[in-house]
């Protein structure tokens, strides 16, 4: 399928800045989430960049989550926001090496891995509502991005915030976390809080055979 144009995204981004009320989370199946996202290239105006991004931080906070695609809300263009300010308990921090992540907005993003090293844990997704499972990621990535003026820029992640930059990415090139997931580790939210609801996912390993 061809890039959309220029003409379409704007179109495509007015209608959910002009809305009454803030668009819904695209799930699993809608074909915009298995798409790669075009390249931001300046197809908005500066000022319909800043009120899409509001409005994504918007909506990713009232779901809740810590990181929104542009496309997980019909908008096919390689921009993703993110934002950890959630507190949990001190040893799942430790073990999930989870520290607090202010807003990051990228555009055109990329992801290389920093080692060999990997980390596995329940992970999950607004687009996979009330579904969790097991993902295991380079603990250690070098995000390569662009910023809001256009200016390249390379960050290095690690431990959950790598996570993180790494579930949204894959958003952008029509990767949802499933695809990367055990499967024999999928669980509902429901099931996860009854059982596998630790700092790590040893008991999930042997409880579901992964």
């Amino acid at each position: 399928m061809s890039s959309p144009t220029t003409a379409e995204i704007r179109e495509l981004v007015a209608e959910v800045l002009e809305g009454d009320v803030p668009p819904p989370i695209l799930q699993a199946g809608h074909p915009v989430l298995r798409r790669r996202a075009a390249r931001y290239d300046g197809q908005l105006t500066e000022a319909e960049l800043h009120a899409l991004i509001g409005l994504m931080r918007e909506v990713m906070h009232a779901a809740p989550g810590v990181g929104l695609a542009a496309p997980q809300i019909g908008i096919p263009l390689q921009l993703a926001v993110i934002e950890d300010s959630f507190e949990v308990p001190g040893e799942t921090a430790e073990v999930r090496e989870r520290a607090p992540l202010p807003l990051l907005v990228v555009l055109n993003p990329s992801y290389t891995p920093l080692g060999s090293e990997l980390a596995a844990f329940y992970e999950g997704c607004l687009s996979l509502h009330g579904l969790q499972a097991v993902v295991e990621r380079p603990r250690r990535v070098q995000l390569d991005y662009e910023d809001l003026r256009g200016a390249p820029v390379s960050r290095e992640f690690s431990g959950w915030p790598a996570r993180i930059v790494q579930h949204e990415t894959d958003h952008l090139g029509g990767v949802l976390y499933i695809d990367k997931a055990f499967t024999r580790s999928l669980s509902t939210n429901a099931e996860y809080a009854r059982w596998w609801a630790h700092p790590g996912i040893e008991d999930a390993r042997r409880g579901l055979g992964f």
